[in-house]
């Protein structure tokens, strides 16, 4: 790497932060990911022999170097905990007891490094019943009553991708509790354990539901709510081509302007406050989708105060004109991903770049002089 890919490397608000990340699955390399855009050197740890050796062109493990050590072997471990003493940020994915049977846990690392912040990221957390059990998103959510919500009496819970449990409760939370830690740091001068469990933070992000359900405005029964898709200003219709859009009329005066543009009859768009009208709503304006295309409804409502929108798949999201001018999606080498987020005004994030593979000398000289 050369000087300019190390000035440009350090662009953002995390500039100068040194992160050591232990290679794992899901929200952990993803909160890696989101702390190396922001400008952190993050130096990934990977396994010697495992399949992700050569994993190094994934959105995931971008702006990262990547040294693979055998954590097994002595002279590995003693570099792995050098790295570890030198970094202000420890992230680690594994169940508990797997860094301490390493000789790299909280306890053996700050030790020699009071002021690291040892970022553990589990389903369930470091202690409780299930605390060694496996499991996977579904599982996390399934426990915080997220995924009974989501669905349909028809379709039974359907699990939102990994977006809840993995990368919202999981990841999200973590780099929040990174951050939190690093802030507190800087006025005591001590770094500290953050358990980010996943079942926590997914429970956290229900903190709403489960206020509406307290004060009687939630159901359990699925869609049967304001925002699971019951309602017939917040749920999803098919066009006259088989494709979709979304409607997120909530407010009122959205609702009277997509009803003026569509032509519901006045007698259906006066009793949107009435729930047991909804079904009858719903297919009124099914009736009414199904007459255009996407495109059709697009050109007459999306721009508007109807709050519309065409349901988009993975390979038309980076085509449509609002995220081509926003540049939502960037390529990295020779691969279109999404663009580092959010955005800063006066560290801007740097470019994205594919990451690099070090060997230990490689990566505690390039480690020393990053802050240098």
């Amino acid at each position: 790497m050369d000087q300019a890919q190390t000035r440009e490397a350090k662009q953002g608000p995390l500039a100068g932060i040194r992160i050591v990340e232990f290679h794992g699955l899901g929200p952990a390399p993803f909160a890696g990911m989101l702390l190396a855009d922001m400008g952190a050197d993050v130096l990934r740890i990977t396994r010697h022999g495992g399949s992700d050796d050569s994993d190094f062109d994934t959105t995931t493990s971008r702006n990262r170097n990547v040294l693979t050590l055998d954590l097994k072997q002595d002279c590995d471990a003693q570099a792995a905990l050098a790295l570890c003493c030198a970094a202000d940020v420890l992230i680690e994915g594994f169940r508990p007891g797997v860094m301490e049977r390493l000789g790299l846990g909280p306890d053996s690392v700050r030790a020699k490094a009071p002021g690291l912040v040892y970022a553990r990221m589990t389903g369930w957390g470091q202690e409780g019943p299930l605390a060694r059990a496996a499991g996977h998103d579904i599982n996390y959510i399934a426990l915080s009553g997220a995924l009974a919500a989501i669905g349909t009496e028809e379709t039974g819970p359907l699990p939102p991708l990994n977006l809840v449990g993995d990368y919202g409760g999981g990841a999200l939370y973590l780099v929040m509790g990174i951050l939190a830690a690093l802030i507190e740091r800087a006025r005591s001068g001590e770094g500290q354990v953050v358990d980010c469990a996943m079942c926590d933070g997914v429970t956290s992000l229900m903190s709403a539901f489960y206020d509406m359900r307290a004060h009687g405005r939630w159901n359990l029964r699925r869609s049967s709510n304001l925002l699971d898709g019951a309602a017939p200003f917040y749920c999803t219709y098919e066009c006259a081509d088989g494709r979709y859009i979304a409607v997120g009329a909530i407010e009122l005066p959205f609702w009277r302007e997509l009803c003026r543009r569509v032509g519901l009859n006045q007698t259906d768009a006066a009793a949107r406050d009435d729930t047991s009208s909804w079904p009858r709503i719903k297919a009124s304006l099914a009736g009414i989708f199904r007459q255009r295309t996407q495109a059709e409804w697009c050109a007459l409502l999306e721009n508007g105060d109807t709050c519309v929108s065409p349901i988009l798949d993975l390979d038309e999201a980076a085509l449509h004109p609002h995220m081509r001018a926003r540049t939502a999606f960037v390529d990295v080498g020779g691969s279109m991903q999404p663009s580092p987020s959010p955005r800063f005004s006066r560290t801007p994030l740097a470019r994205p770049s594919v990451a690099r593979p070090l060997v230990p000398a490689e990566a505690l000289k390039l480690w020393n002089a990053s802050v240098s």
